[in-house]
């Protein structure tokens, strides 16, 4: 089988016999344009992978480029710590904080160079933002479609506004199409899932189609070695469905992992699909086909709900039942990023009753509810617009940087590659200024740190943000030297009590047992009932534990380890 013959399939039954065939002309030269890169290591994963997630911006300095502050904290706080660093879009942009992509192919210049982002290179695996449904309604691309130039005319997706859209799924509470005006005169009304400045793309065009394998390609070469596909699953539309996970967008994930496989074969798909689980595993494909990983949006919220009510069933059940489609894939643990909580993925997990405890929680710790709009036209939570430190504490004034890091121990336990929102690290609290300011409900989560104030405050022993950051990566220190902890190893979620979370690992030359206690009192586990007989190591204390039960205080975790 030829190495084109995958991709020629996927554009034949994406786009029909004759469109597809056009489709591969125009593809073939820009593959043949960009260097090839041979696969590096045998697998994926490694239980060494850890992901952080910041924005190219989220530690300033005066006088400073952006991405030179964050490489030198990067290189005397995080090396031997993380191994990824995920850039959040770093382009030019006009608004989302960087999801209205201007420029798909330049470093916003407020923020540095690709020659910046090289360097961080150097030392850690870069990931990148590919964000692409949409692109910005300020950009030189929509200038050319509203000019009607030649190779943009159908690069937007216009619809009749009498059109019935009512199975659109929709994932804010804004207007699906918004009007604009052509250079002729004309009046049209476009698609815009997420806003009106943030104009989705139509692949239905094969000029749309080139133009973002040539961003695909463009972000392999520029030394990417995850590419987080933003948004793909409302990719597609057509009228009449719910024009979210259509069979043509997973094709396009599909397309987009051949393309890879010939060009950049070590370079990861990760696709975000902020959906209930069995939607958000989907695109794992044949396992082997098309995204190697998937957000775990599940986890955030109903880790959350079992800190609320101290309670670790709900949570278990979920955790017992996480299946990975190959070795080729594995999930993508968080509990906190750029974006609020979803909540979405709790629905079939929590009844309603349950999500709206969740929901007056969040308001009365300084959290905000973003809504999405239903087909019947009401509008329904869509997620919780918190800081996962201030959502965990419970109190403004709280400093128990023992107990949010109870939960980020949970996370690290999980299968999958665990993954850390800088704010989350450094132990930042709710931003309510910044979200007054700005009138946007995520703002509360994307402050932008004083980098010399930060290093003040890590280099001050007591302080909050030393306390968390200094534990934080203790925990993910000991995590990386731990072969149970290989993203696929086996697991088993063990249901022993109901105020603590269980979950046994075992890798070839080690079990571990990582329990963690989500209540605020103590918690006897009899460690012979979970298959602990003989003395074991706490990895993380590096204390023999020769009890027949252990004694777990308030919040208290411990990765019990027989090798």
């Amino acid at each position: 089988m030829g190495e084109f013959d995958t991709v020629k399939s996927l554009l034949h039954r994406i786009y029909g016999e004759k469109q597809g065939l056009r489709a591969l002309a125009r593809i073939l030269p820009l593959i043949e344009s960009f260097p090839r890169r041979s696969r590096k290591k045998s697998g994926f994963f490694s239980q060494e992978d850890v992901v952080l997630i910041t924005y190219a911006d989220s530690l300033v300095r005066a006088g400073e480029a952006p991405l030179k502050t964050l490489r030198g904290f990067a290189e005397s706080h995080l090396k031997g710590v993380v191994t990824t660093i995920h850039f959040l879009p770093f382009f030019p942009w006009s608004s989302d904080d960087g999801f209205s992509v201007k420029d798909f192919h330049r470093i916003n210049p407020d923020l540095g160079t690709w020659e910046d982002v090289s360097a961080i290179g150097g030392d850690f695996q870069l990931m990148f933002d590919y964000v692409v449904n949409h692109f910005s309604a300020e950009g030189e691309w929509f200038a050319n479609y509203l000019a009607g130039k030649n190779g943009f005319t159908d690069f937007a997706i216009e619809v009749d506004p009498s059109a019935d859209l009512s199975m659109v799924t929709r994932p804010r509470s804004l207007p699906l199409l918004s009007e604009y005006r052509k250079g002729d005169g004309s009046s049209v009304h476009l698609w815009t899932t997420f806003s009106a400045d943030q104009i989705d793309f139509n692949f239905k065009s094969l000029d749309v189609l080139e133009k973002m394998i040539e961003v695909l390609l463009l972000y392999a070469e520029k030394g990417a070695g995850i590419l987080r596909l933003d948004a793909i699953a409302y990719l597609w539309k057509e009228i009449g469905t719910s024009c979210i996970h259509l069979s043509q967008t997973h094709d396009m994930v599909k397309l987009f992992r051949a393309l890879l496989d010939i060009v950049a074969p070590d370079v990861m798909i990760l696709t975000e699909t902020n959906v209930p689980q069995p939607e958000n595993i989907s695109y794992f494909g044949s396992g082997r086909d098309e995204a190697q990983m998937v957000y775990n949006f599940t986890l955030p919220p109903l880790l959350l709900y079992a800190f609320v009510k101290q309670d670790a069933r709900l949570l278990s059940e979920w955790a017992a039942g996480l299946k990975l489609a190959s070795e080729s894939t594995t999930f993508f643990n968080f509990t906190a990023s750029h974006d609020g909580i979803g909540v979405r993925p709790l629905e079939g997990i929590l009844p309603r009753k349950e999500l709206d405890t969740l929901i007056d929680f969040v308001r009365t710790n300084g959290g905000q509810v973003s809504t999405k709009r239903n087909p019947d036209g009401s509008d329904s939570p869509y997620e919780l617009n918190i800081t996962y430190v201030d959502a965990i504490l419970a109190d403004p004034a709280s400093q128990q940087a023992d107990k949010f890091l109870a939960s980020q121990a949970v996370q690290y336990a999980l299968p999958g590659v665990p993954a850390t929102y800088i704010h989350s690290l450094l132990g930042s609290r709710n931003w309510t200024a910044g979200a007054e300011q700005t009138g946007r409900a995520r703002t509360i989560n994307r402050e932008k740190l004083d980098a010399d104030q930060v290093r003040r405050a890590l280099n001050t022993p007591g302080s909050f943000r030393a306390r968390m950051f200094t534990s934080y990566r203790h925990l993910i220190k000991t995590r990386k030297q731990q072969p149970a902890f290989h993203p696929n190893a086996a697991f088993e979620v063990l249901d022993f009590h109901p105020q603590l979370f269980i979950i046994r690992r075992d890798a070839a030359d080690q079990t571990l047992w990582a329990i963690t206690n989500l209540s605020g009192g103590s918690n006897r586990c009899v460690l012979s009932d979970i298959g602990i007989s003989g003395p074991v190591i706490d990895v993380l204390s590096n204390q023999t534990i020769d009890t027949l039960s252990l004694e777990l205080q308030p919040y208290q975790y411990v990765w019990l380890s027989r090798r």
